[in-house]
């Protein structure tokens, strides 16, 4: 997971999920909007460097905290699920598992990474499912995207734990989503 980004590109609309929770504090923060000068964001699928979405997360985590990042992720997850059902991968009847094999393949389609890192599905029950990130996704935002994704199957008493931790020694992090 430490490989470097370079030839890592994400979609555009993901870098605009993250800078758009703070268009109201564009000159409150003009080093974050400054990390993605330069780039078209115009098509949600241009892609865009990997660098500067693990750029805007690190400043973001610095300089506002953990908790906006979930924030963020739960955004990303709003969008993520529109895109799968625009795409026909899901529908309103889907269940927690549907909705993470769509997440496994959008992931693929979002993400241009020679190695084709992602997400796993590492084990599932009928009240569980654990999720391994094997891209270099943030930790934080990968908590409010999860847990927004497994509320759109109308399900209740979602959590979403993080069982495994690449920063301590982990090789990859891995979440425990359950529900009621």
């Amino acid at each position: 997971m430490k490989e470097l980004t370079e030839e890592i590109f994400i979609d555009a609309w993901t870098i605009n999920d993250i800078v758009g929770c703070y268009l109201d504090k564009k000159a409150d923060y003009p080093d974050l909007f400054q990390i993605v000068s330069g780039y078209d964001l115009s098509k949600p699928t241009n892609k865009i460097p990997f660098k500067v979405y693990v750029e805007l997360c690190s400043w973001i985590e610095k300089k506002l905290g953990q908790f906006n990042l979930i924030k963020i992720g739960r955004r990303i997850g709003e969008s993520t699920y529109s895109l799968m059902l625009e795409s026909n991968m899901v529908n309103a009847e889907s269940k927690p598992l549907d909705v993470m094999k769509a997440l496994v393949l959008l992931a693929q389609k979002g993400v241009k990474d020679p190695k084709r890192r992602g997400w796993e599905i590492v084990s599932h029950t009928e009240k569980s499912i654990q999720m391994r990130k094997t891209q270099l996704f943030n930790t934080h935002i990968q908590v409010g995207l999860l847990d927004t994704l497994v509320r759109k199957c109308k399900v209740y008493g979602v959590q979403v734990n993080l069982v495994k931790e690449e920063s301590k020694g982990a090789e990859f992090d891995e979440y425990l989503i359950t529900w009621l």
